[in-house]
């Protein structure tokens, strides 16, 4: 083992000691009463793991998007429902790659040592799903402030947040040669922010889900991210990290699944025998294994490349892609294995059953993942405008 490898499995070794103080019942009361999980996240901050990414001079542990991917892969794995807190490691290299010295100084200290929170990213919106370039949300320079204007939908843990980052347009989309241009990224203090309407969607998981109304919002300027009219290309590398750190979380579930699915499997006996006995079970397992663990070296080769600075996100797409695909796979398998216990809550499956199908569809849905692939990687045309 290297230096990384014996640093990531001191993060796992970290990781499952504090998952281990947040037994099934946690995440299972938490999941019915779609409630927060605040002290499980107040701990992995006290231990330092949600700050993996800020660098040692802001308080940070300095490291890389695979330390990172590591700590959330390993939550998931152990049972536990990282999408609670994964949004301060990808919103970070944002902050951290564009951010300027003044923002990085007055915030990132206190994010490190957990008196303030950065766990919201509000980019999506009613009218343009997926394609970001469409949004609507306005930001209009006056004096020393902008103010914002807009909706966005489907944006989580708003009302557990201090700080939230928002992409607004800052010109219009008629006024601009590239539809990609005028488009800003700004650091938004909830604390301090006046005219924001939060309302929370209920959904079919426990996902702190909410539809924001801003309504004349004024944000300083100072709390513009890089220049005004370059936010898109800033939030490609949050995509970018989000799309490998989703990964890892589906990894873990799918890993989850997969040992849940071998234990049953030997210890549940039908016809005299374990059902594990039987190749009708044993095979779809071992293949969800096989997807798995493909999945995983797709993954860590995509954050490699990330922490190098170099461009990954074609194998961000993949890996995504994959992962959620095997992850899936793998809570079918074990669904199937389970039967009819699969279905009672007690036994957990039904719930991180409902958490994986996320991944299928957000952040990136499979489909958008492999038009990306095709007329990126494939240099095949474009199937939209």
């Amino acid at each position: 083992m290297n230096a990384q490898d014996d640093t990531r499995e001191a993060i796992r070794s970290s990781v499952r000691a504090i998952c281990a103080r947040f037994p099934p019942t946690y995440w299972r009361t938490l999941d019915s009463q779609r409630e927060y999980p605040h002290a499980f996240v107040n701990a992995l901050t006290e231990a330092g793991l949600l700050a993996a990414l800020i660098p040692t001079e802001y308080g940070g542990a300095g490291l890389g998007l695979l330390e990172a991917a590591t700590v959330l892969g390993e939550i998931n794995h152990f049972g536990g429902n990282a999408s609670a807190c994964h949004a301060q490691m990808y919103v970070m290299s944002v902050l951290l790659r564009h951010g300027s010295e003044e923002q990085k100084n007055r915030f990132l200290p206190e994010i490190a040592a957990g008196r303030l929170r950065l766990q919201a990213f509000a980019v999506t919106e009613p009218n343009s799903g997926s394609d970001t370039t469409a949004i609507e949300t306005t930001a209009v320079r006056s004096g020393d402030r902008y103010v914002v204007n807009g909706q966005k939908i489907f944006i989580s843990r708003v009302l557990q947040s201090d700080l939230m980052l928002l992409l607004a347009r800052t010109t219009p989309r008629a006024a601009v040669q590239k539809k990609t241009e005028g488009i800003s990224l700004f650091l938004i203090d909830l604390r301090k922010t006046k005219g924001l309407e939060v309302r929370p969607i209920r959904t079919m998981l426990n996902h702190a889900t909410n539809a924001l109304f801003f309504e004349d919002v004024e944000v300083p300027a100072d709390q513009l991210i890089g220049e005004e009219g370059k936010g898109f290309s800033y939030v490609l590398d949050g995509m970018n990290a989000e799309r490998v750190l989703v990964a890892a979380e589906a990894i873990g579930d799918g890993r989850w699944f997969i040992e849940k699915a071998v234990a049953y499997a030997r210890e549940r006996v039908v016809f005299g025998k374990p059902i594990g006995a039987n190749q009708g079970v044993q095979f779809p397992i071992a293949k969800a294994h096989t997807a798995i663990t493909a999945a995983s070296m797709l993954t860590e080769n995509a954050a490699t490349l990330f922490d190098a600075r170099q461009s990954c996100a074609a194998e961000a797409n993949m890996a995504k892609y994959l992962a959620a695909e095997a992850a899936w796979e793998a809570a079918n398998v074990c669904m199937d294995t389970f039967g009819g216990y699969g279905f009672a809550e007690e036994y957990d499956v039904e719930r991180k059953f409902r958490e994986v199908r996320l991944y299928i569809n957000a952040p990136v849905s499979r489909n958008m993942a492999l038009s990306y692939i095709g007329q990126h990687l494939l240099g095949l045309p474009r199937s939209f405008s």
